[in-house]
């Protein structure tokens, strides 16, 4: 069996997540390929989609929001995630189990006796006069049913789990801030979810292991594990594998890919990008070694925004006052700096709206 090396898992990963080359594609169909962007910070998703595209218009993501063809929601690894309205729609109901089971895992002591199905009805009893509410005001609202579960578990598990929402606008717009409103997802798109498959089937399943390897293979099932959140999927990979190949990593371990998948050569130059916090790029992984080094794989999770250098995490980045900072995790080269303070520079111009164009290493 062919073994991939980091670096060739590295180039394959960056082509899969459109970091070698800016692509020339639409703005729905980018959020679609990337299987959703981690979104817990509104504005981060316009980083992840203006390093990724070509001539990225913040405005086109606005009018997808608006128009409601993606939306903000809690999916994968039940963190907030913007998701196209199709992908949602089909795979909400296969995330149902892990999303109840991520809020237990927090707050099991506080809705112990609490009746998960008359919870659901309250909430979505609350939420039927189409007013969007916040999480703790949702839980406000059916609190004096269950006073000893206490507002943060009623409305994590009424908001995250149990009832699908979307986070309506102007949650998530360009360089605007607005306060989370949730509504159910079938009144905001006019449809509700669909239903899981009929038990010994996994439409669903096998789809997120196709997708997941479009943009993040070649991969193992704990990468796509870890990407997902979701258990039982070692049955849809089982379903779909004799539509894929396989290699090894460098430890011996069986990679899965679809085979017409993009695997460039690993000395396929890599461009500086800046990357958003929380990006899947980096969270979509149990195994990061192919981008970011061990002793920096948790800079992700702290939120902290990072620079691929020759593909590798290199530094964090943040901006004061429209100037773009970077700060090197290694000794960069002289055409590396310089490589790497252009592409601020152009950070820094989408940032502001053009208003600065400043950039620096620090130190």
């Amino acid at each position: 069996m062919t073994v991939m090396t980091s670096r060739a898992l590295n180039r394959a990963s960056l082509a899969r997540q459109l970091l070698l080359d800016r692509a020339d594609v639409p703005v729905l169909d980018a959020v679609s390929h990337l299987g959703g962007l981690q979104a817990q910070e509104p504005q981060e998703p316009f980083i992840g989609l203006w390093s990724r595209l070509r001539d990225f218009d913040p405005a086109a993501l606005d009018e997808l929001l608006t128009g409601r063809q993606v939306v903000r929601t809690h999916l994968m690894r039940r963190t907030v995630h913007l998701v196209t309205s199709a992908d949602v729609l089909a795979w909400r109901s296969r995330h149902d189990a892990m999303l109840k089971q991520k809020v237990l895992g927090v707050y099991r002591r506080e809705l112990d006796g609490v009746d998960l199905a008359e919870l659901a009805a309250a909430g979505r009893a609350v939420l039927a006069d189409g007013e969007g509410r916040s999480m703790s005001d949702l839980a406000r609202a059916v609190e004096e049913r269950w006073p000893e579960a206490g507002v943060r578990a009623l409305g994590e598990m009424l908001v995250a789990a149990l009832i699908p929402t979307a986070q309506m606008p102007p949650r998530g717009l360009w360089r605007t801030k607005g306060g989370v409103r949730n509504t159910p997802l079938d009144s905001w798109l006019g449809r509700e979810v669909d239903a899981l498959a009929p038990e010994g089937t996994d439409p669903v399943g096998a789809e997120l292991v196709r997708r997941y390897l479009a943009a993040y293979g070649p991969a193992t099932t704990a990468d796509l594990r870890a990407w997902s959140g979701v258990a039982g999927l070692p049955g849809a990979v089982k379903a779909v594998r004799d539509e894929l190949i396989s290699f090894r990593d460098e430890r011996g371990r069986e990679l899965l890919d679809l085979p017409d998948a993009p695997r460039p050569d690993e000395d396929t130059p890599a461009p500086v990008r800046f990357l958003p916090a929380f990006d899947n790029a980096l969270l979509g992984y149990d195994d990061r070694t192919r981008i970011v080094d061990d002793e920096h794989r948790n800079l992700s999770i702290a939120g902290e925004r990072v620079v691929l250098v020759d593909g590798r995490v290199s530094a964090t980045w943040t901006v004061d006052e429209d100037e773009v900072i970077v700060f090197p995790l290694r000794d960069l080269t002289r055409a590396e700096r310089t490589d790497v303070v252009e592409e601020g520079r152009e950070t820094a111009s989408f940032l502001s709206d053009k208003a600065s164009n400043s950039a620096r290493i620090a130190g």
